[in-house]
This record gives C-alpha cells, structure tokens and sequence, in this order.
C-alpha cells in the first residue's frame, strides 16, 4: 500500500493495460479517474472494479487538449489533487507503409503522441499548481526501438514517446515531477489481437521473438506502472522500462530467401 492516499489519473483505460493499472491502482489505495473515448466500454470497466467510493470516469478523445484537460479537472474536483498521470491511450493499425492514408496517419499520432503531450501538460501545469511534485507514467512499447514495418504509424509515434518522456523529465525536474515510460513487448489486449495477432503465423512468428515464450498479461504491465508511481522508483526519471519478455534483447529478424 505505498501509494494509499494517492490520486491518479489514466486515459485509454475502459480495456486492456489501462483497466489492469486502474485495479491495481485501487488496490493498491489510490483514488482513480478513468478515461475513454468508448463510453460503454468506460462504464462496463467501472461497474466491473465496483469502487464508487474511488473510481471516477470521464468519456474523452485524448487527441482534444480540453478533454485532457476535463479529466484532470475532474481528478482535482473529485478527490482534491492529481499525484499519478498515466498517458496510456493508443491505437495501431496494421498497414503496408505506401498505403497509409493522412487520415489514418493523423489519428494514430493525434491519440498516442499528441494526446500524451497534452496528458503531460495538463498534469504538469496541476502538480505545480498543487505543489509537492509528482510522477507522469507514459505508456510506450518495444516500437519506439523496433522497425516493424507493418506497424509504421504506431511505431512512429511511439519513437516520439520516448523523446516526449525525456524532455518532459528535464523540463519538470526541478518541480519535482518524474517522468517516465514504459515499453510493453506483446501483451494479451484487444489491440494485440487486431493489429499484430493477425493470423496463427503471425502469432508463431512474434513468439518465435520472444525468449519467454508467451505473450504477457496486462497485470504484469500494471505491476511496472505502480512501482514506476512508487516513491521506490523515486530516483528513475527521463527512462523507459521494457517488460516485454526479452523481445528487445532478441531483437527483430527479416525474412531470407534461400538463393
């Protein structure tokens, strides 16, 4: 319980590595605000945690500066103060790289980059505002160093992720904010399903990168992200953390035709 008493606030959280970090968060005593652009889905996860008593949701597209802005407003109204920020709302979509459309090229960028910036900036401007510091927790991946073609648009963005987690770290330092990343390798979500999970030979071929031999659980992702909140980690600041099952250190291979 090292973060009781806390208050977070998490976008991208109705599924996935966003609902895992919502429960770990309120078990761990921390006062939530969730956010989504799917209501239904917002609305299901909140009636599935059942913590009224510490669970707040706000509907939002994190790619609208004033829909971040509301989900703060809405931690401080709510529960007095904001000390946890996890960007964590992202999208992938699976595309050769000579067909992606600048509609599609905006969308990804606008939710997973964009929209961290502004979940930056607005947690930023509140904890100083509050004083006393605090942790913003940006949820990269493995893309940020991999060049997976297929996945052109997100990688992108999450390469600018990991640029947004170290300027932003030295820029609030002496505010006493800590930022950081964390850089999932393939874990069991929807969005692995649709985008990356296409086929059986897709999935064989993304385990045949992975030295742990399975995809991991959004829970082990949410474990990171408590200890990354934590005053444990109170000497991590500007870096990304990898729970990806040893993807990184195998690394990614490209086909060879036999001559």
């Amino acid at each position: 319980m090292k973060l009781s008493g806390k208050v977070a606030a998490i976008t991208g959280a109705a599924r996935g590595i966003g609902k895992a970090c919502a429960k770990r968060f309120l078990d761990d005593g921390v006062k939530v605000v969730i956010s989504d652009v799917d209501a239904d889905g917002l609305a299901a996860t909140a009636a599935e945690l059942g913590r009224p008593d510490a669970l707040r949701t706000v509907v939002g597209n994190v790619a609208r500066r004033a829909d971040v802005d509301q989900l703060v407003a809405t931690a401080v109204k709510e529960f007095g103060r904001l000390d946890i920020m996890v960007n964590n709302a992202g999208v992938a979509r699976n595309r050769d790289i000579l067909e992606i459309s600048e509609e599609e090229f905006d969308e990804i960028i606008g939710i997973n980059l964009k929209g961290a910036f502004f979940g930056v900036q607005a947690a930023a401007k509140q904890m100083i505002a509050q004083g006393g510091g605090g942790v913003i927790i940006n949820m990269s991946s493995v893309n940020a160093l991999l060049a997976i073609p297929a996945l052109a648009t997100y990688a992108m963005s999450k390469g600018g992720m990991k640029q947004l987690t170290s300027v932003a770290a030295v820029a609030l330092a002496p505010h006493n904010i800590r930022v950081v990343a964390v850089g999932p390798g393939t874990i069991l979500t929807d969005m692995v399903a649709s985008s990356i999970y296409t086929s059986e030979d897709a999935r064989r071929t993304v385990m045949s990168r992975t030295p742990a031999g399975r995809g991991g659980e959004p829970s082990e992702v949410a474990s990171v992200v408590a200890f990354l909140a934590s005053d444990d980690a109170s000497y991590i600041t500007g870096q990304t953390i990898y729970p990806d099952g040893g993807r990184l250190i195998l690394n990614y291979t490209v086909p060879v035709k036999e001559k």
